[in-house]
């Protein structure tokens, strides 16, 4: 088998990964921050503030981990900046929307 009959290879790390990293870890903190806030706001009838607040606080963590873990399924850095700061923006909107 020659080298023209192998399939080209691709490379083993992708140029956008630093945009991606930063869109999981920038974006991902707000929307970790803000779903935090929409929690607490949405149960604040059903949970006692000191509950309420200790999950609100300890959820952050996980959510911004796991958005900036899968940040890198995305196919391009520029695709998860979109989805993300769409995300975040809606979020944004859902939270006024709720406290108004």
């Amino acid at each position: 088998m020659s080298a023209a009959d192998s399939p080209p290879k691709k490379p083993s790390i992708r140029s956008d990964w630093i945009s991606k990293t930063l869109a999981g870890q920038l974006l991902g903190l707000a929307l970790a921050l803000l779903a935090s806030a929409l929690f607490s706001d949405l149960t604040r009838a059903s949970l006692a503030l000191s509950p309420r607040g200790q999950l609100a606080m300890w959820m952050v963590a996980p959510l911004w981990l796991g958005i900036a873990g899968g940040v890198y399924f995305f196919r391009s850095g520029l695709q998860a900046w979109l989805w993300l700061g769409g995300a975040t923006l809606l979020s944004a909107a859902a939270l006024l929307a709720l406290r108004a």
